[in-house]
């Protein structure tokens, strides 16, 4: 456009002529402004007429096509124009441009900060393509080819292990077929007697058809406690499930994506091993194995409003397909536990096969607001209730025994064992008779595996050398030699991981392995020894006190296994310290950047520093220094992350305080001070039901006003307050909204499209909360499309103010407004266009949140004019304080914890996601998620931020006043940027730091990842609001 604007322009000095003329210098057209175009001399150009060299009277009219000339000169028109405006706008870009750059600028270090931290702190392991094969026996010293040697005289084949046979492959099958019912978030406490647990849940003993069944002596049934490692997202559990494994923290990114597992795994196993695989329920499965299932009827599992879809299509497939032959294992995913009921009569003759074993287990946990992600109890701790339609067997050695017995609802004995989730991989594997996955850490359970073996009741084999040996004694030996195999492959794994990865495990871990392990293999290999004599060389001793040696055995075995899945929890993760250490510097250098940004704009203020005998400022600045710098300090501690808003709230309390005393010392604004504290103080109770996972148990909620007015809880106001509260906050939102803007008589736009439409969604909102009220029955609406129709209208209404708001910055120049009304029209006009969607994502909750978070930054905005007052400061110094900006943060920071977030992923709102759809659409159901984790604690906070500016700025459209106002904003922008720039990267220094704590994964981690995550939408929001306020 530039180059053609002066194209143009170089036409117009040269003005054109027609081809007989060109001669004739003082000749030109002349344009009368009567769509006429004339030849006239230069002298006599501004004469009425048309004369051509002065001398001749005659006029000569120039025919030339009208539309032709009309489009000639409209061309030089529209160049003068543009050219113009070109110039004007690059001259007001050139001065704006010097306050909006850092921020882009600032933008651009913290991505590459993150990317360079991440990719040294969120490592995923090394997954290493080895599979095992069956081959693969003849390399492990469980099975060496030396023995035979050993064995020359006996009179039958070798034969070490009693459950290994050439004809299979590392372990006999122990099974025919599997049949797996995965509960999604099965509780412990769901399966076990309420009688484990020292108070009685309503939840508690609902599934007692599998407690009778554990607890009946003829059964071969038994309850476990499941425990797995967190997190706890249903993809990492799945796939720690199959490959035995501890998947990584950065997998967490994937659980709404799932991406097919490329490491040796239980499923791939069974395939390779010519076995069936059937798969109904949660589609997961499908995404995490495309291609290995025989027959899969998998069925959609992410709307969280559809609570029966995937259970009724396993239900319909489940019974059926127990009749037929055409699977070995069955994998059934519900997200209810109405399976039980069905199982209950299908588990005799004619239902599960004799030599079916069965398998009814939750993937993870879930706390009391059906959330999980995270390390809790609750969360990690699930059930698996496993029964053999086998002979119940022989009691275990206590060494080998976890189960603790208590008595029933119907007194009779039962007992309940442990399991780590991490064992289920190679326990299934060793039962199936297929090779234990290559990255598997786990150990074959010995409680499991003799239920599905079922091995202490079966005739003597020959590895039974010691004629006087009980069946529990052969059965231990082949639990040895099953352990032998199991523990070769572990370090096998061990090793090739440690020389293939890049940091792998440190030398002193590998020999403390090592010893482990040869400790536990030289009393293996003295024991089978004496196994290789015929049974008359056997020394009598040695069958008598077979017991306590194979003990011993097994529990080498079990310290070496569990030595390898403590260093794998503690180490696991590959953190690179110097691609951490860039990252780090980096964030150091943003740091300066920020500074020196707001120093410089300070400068172009020219601001007039605060001397020191100013002790009133002085304090304020000091102290909002002070109150950044505990919070940012604050983060190096797990009881603060714990606590976050908690403690932002009372560090937001005490600058009230502070306010409330300049409000008394110098007697103004008393009200908006002790209105602020008050407001504080009553948010503070309301903090703890979303902060606290044991939201039941919280004192607030049992402390209700209602109740202590002595209302009984059937009482209808009951129905009736939570109803009506909310829509009588909208009402007071809408009612804020038209008098914001009903004294400005300009921008009518504004209020015919932005009051109208914001109105207009707080009705439907209205109109959507009736529809889904009890106290209104209204079914055929909410059928079908009918409940997603208003929602989708309210994102449509708010998308397109958006959109009017864009088309207004960028063709719309009201001048006739003052630039401060300017700067407060958009803002509330910015502010209108985002409430609706977050209030509707928020639910009833939202109006209440506005309103709090208005009357929060309305006090916030009116105290800082204290100092202000006090000082008679004019339009050349700042008049903007730390300490407003710094309540401002603390502010948003509680909001965030007071809409029922915290930063764990289980803190996360998935049901609003799909607030007005039903289907799953990742970018679409991450958009509005991210609206609602973060719409009042970083998109409303930082679009309001001018209210700091405008609300103390004086009125004025000089370009001075105007430029002040910029500088002013563009300095509120840096400040609050900065301070949220400062706690992230203590967060990166905590985390550095913490890397080897227990509760990296559990805490930490997801602490810096919200962190990170906020940290980058602050700084877009930030330069969105610039380029929208200053440009």
């Amino acid at each position: 456009m530039q180059a053609l604007a002066l194209s143009l322009m170089a036409r117009l000095k040269d003005p054109w002529r027609p081809p007989e003329m060109r001669n004739h210098p003082d000749v030109f057209i002349w344009d009368d402004g009567h769509n006429d175009m004339c030849m006239k001399s230069k002298a006599e150009a501004p004469l009425d007429g048309v004369l051509l060299n002065g001398e001749r009277n005659s006029k000569r009219v120039v025919e030339r096509d009208e539309a032709s000339i009309k489009l000639l000169s409209g061309i030089f028109e529209f160049a003068l124009h543009v050219k113009n405006r070109f110039l004007g706008m690059e001259e007001s870009l050139n001065k704006k441009c010097r306050l909006i750059w850092p921020f882009f600028l600032i933008l651009f270090l913290h991505c590459v900060a993150i990317l360079f931290f991440t990719r040294g702190f969120l490592l995923t392991r090394t997954e290493l393509s080895s599979f095992r094969d069956c081959s693969d026996l003849s390399q492990s010293p469980c099975f060496p080819s030396s023995f035979e040697d050993l064995n020359t005289s006996s009179s039958s084949p070798p034969n070490v292990n009693g459950t290994i046979r050439d004809q299979h492959c590392w372990t006999a099958p122990a099974i025919d077929r599997l049949v797996i019912i995965v509960l999604d978030a099965l509780r412990f406490d769901f399966v076990a007697p309420g009688t484990f647990f020292d108070e009685t849940k309503p939840w508690m003993n609902k599934l007692q058809v599998l407690q009778k069944l554990a607890s009946d002596k003829e059964s071969s049934a038994r309850i476990f406690k499941f425990v797995a490692d967190p997190p706890t997202t249903s993809l990492q559990r799945l796939k720690g499930l199959t490959t035995g494994g501890l998947p990584t923290f950065i997998d967490v990114g994937n659980s709404f994506g799932a991406p097919a597992i490329v490491e040796d795994n239980l499923i791939h196993q069974l395939v390779r091993n010519g076995k069936r695989v059937l798969m109904m329920g949660d589609d997961t499965w499908l995404q995490l194995f495309p291609d290995h299932f025989g027959k899969s009827y998998p069925f959609p599992s992410f709307n969280v409003k559809d609570l029966h879809t995937v259970d009724n299509g396993c239900i319909d497939n489940l019974l059926p397909s127990l009749y037929k032959e055409d699977w070995d294992v069955l994998i059934a995913h519900f997200l209810g536990v109405k399976v039980i009921e069905v199982l209950k009569n299908q588990s005799g003759p004619g239902g599960l096969h004799e030599n079916t074993f069965l398998l009814v287990m939750g993937d993870h946990g879930q706390t009391i607001n059906g959330d999980h992600g995270g390390g809790t109890a609750e969360e990690v701790e699930t059930s698996i209730f496993a029964m053999s339609l086998k002979k119940p067997s022989a009691s275990l050695p206590s060494e080998l025994d976890t189960s603790f017995c208590k008595l029933d609802l119907d007194r009779k004995k039962i007992c309940v064992s442990s399991i780590q989730q991490l064992d289920f991989a190679v326990t299934m594997s060793a039962l199936l008779g297929i090779p234990f996955p290559f990255g598997s850490i786990g150990r074959v359970n010995p409680e499991l595996y003799a239920l599905g073996a079922g091995t202490w009741n079966q005739p003597s084999t020959s590895s039974a050398k010691c004629k006087n040996w009980s069946k529990l004694e052969e059965w231990m030996q082949n639990y040895i030699n099953v352990l032998c195999i199991n523990s070769w492959q572990v370090k096998r794994y061990i090793d090739v991981y440690s020389a293939s990865s890049v940091i792998g495990f440190s030398s002193e871990d590998l020999l403390h392995l090592t010893d482990l392990y040869a400790q536990a293999q030289d009393n293996w290999l003295q024991s089978v020894k004496n196994l290789l004599l015929s049974p008359n060389e056997i020394p009598k001793e040695s069958c008598d006190n077979s017991l306590p040696i194979f003990q011993a055995q097994i529990k080498a075995y079990f310290d070496f296994l569990a030595s390898v899945a403590e260093l794998a929890r503690s180490k696991w993760t590959e953190f690179d310290l110097k691609m951490m250490g860039v990252g780090f510097g980096i964030m150091l250098i943003s740091l300066f950047i920020h500074l020196v940004a707001i120093r410089r704009i300070n400068k172009l203020c020219q601001i007039s520093y605060p001397s020191l005998g100013d002790y009133e400022i002085s304090l304020g600045f000091i102290f909002a220094l002070f109150v950044v710098a505990i919070r940012a300090c604050s983060v190096l501690s797990n009881s603060y992350i714990l606590e976050e808003g908690i403690v932002a709230n009372f560090l937001l309390a005490t600058t009230a305080i502070l306010n409330l005393r300049h409000s008394i010392m110098k007697r103004k604004m008393l009200i908006e001070a002790v209105a602020f504290l008050l407001l504080i103080s009553v948010l503070r109770f309301t903090i703890e039901p979303g902060l606290s996972k044991q939201a039941v148990s919280s004192v607030f909620v049992n402390l209700n006003p209602l109740r202590v007015l002595g209302i009984d809880d059937s009482h209808p106001v009951w129905i009736y307050i939570p109803e009506i509260v909310p829509v009588i906050a909208l009402i007071l939102l809408a009612y804020l909204l038209y008098k914001s803007t009903g004294g400005n008589s300009c921008w009518r736009v504004f209020k015919y499209f932005f009051i109208t439409g914001t109105i207009l969604s707080y009705i439907l909102i209205t109109v959507h909360w009736a529809l889904e009220s009890n106290m209104l029955a209204l079914p055929l609406l909410l059928e079908g499309n009918g409940k997603n129709f208003i929602p989708r209208m309210i994102y449509a209404i708010g998308f397109g103010l958006l959109a009017l708001l864009a088309f207004t910055q960028l063709f719309k120049q009201e001048k006739t407004l003052d630039y401060k009304e300017i700067v407060v029209i958009k803002t509330v006009a910015m502010l209108s266009a985002w409430s609706s969607t977050v209030i509707i994502l928020l639910g009833r909750q939202g109006p209440l949140i506005a309103l709090a978070s208005i009357i929060g930054g309305w006090c916030i905005t009116m105290l800082q004019n204290l100092e202000l007052e006090a000082k008679d400061v004019t339009d050349g110094v700042l008049t903007t304080h730390p300490l407003p900006v710094t309540q401002w943060s603390l502010l948003a920071v509680y909001l965030f914890f007071y809409t029922g977030h915290w930063c764990a992923f289980d803190g996360l709102r998935y049901g609003a996601a799909f607030i007005g759809f039903d289907e799953f659409n990742l970018i679409r159901q991450a958009i509005l998620l991210t609206i609602d984790t973060f719409g009042v604690s970083h998109i409303l906070p930082i679009f309001g931020l001018p209210f700091l500016v405008t609300l103390q700025h004086p009125y004025g459209q000089t370009n001075q006043r105007k430029g002040i106002l910029s500088m002013k904003l563009s300095q509120v922008f840096s400040m609050y940027g900065l301070i949220t720039a400062l706690i992230a990267t203590f967060t990166i220094i905590c985390v550095t730091i913490q890397r080897r704590h227990l509760m990296v994964w559990g805490l930490f981690a997801p602490k810096f990842v919200f962190d990170v995550v906020g940290l980058i939408l602050t700084d877009l929001l930030i330069c969105f609001a610039s380029v929208y306020y200053i440009c």
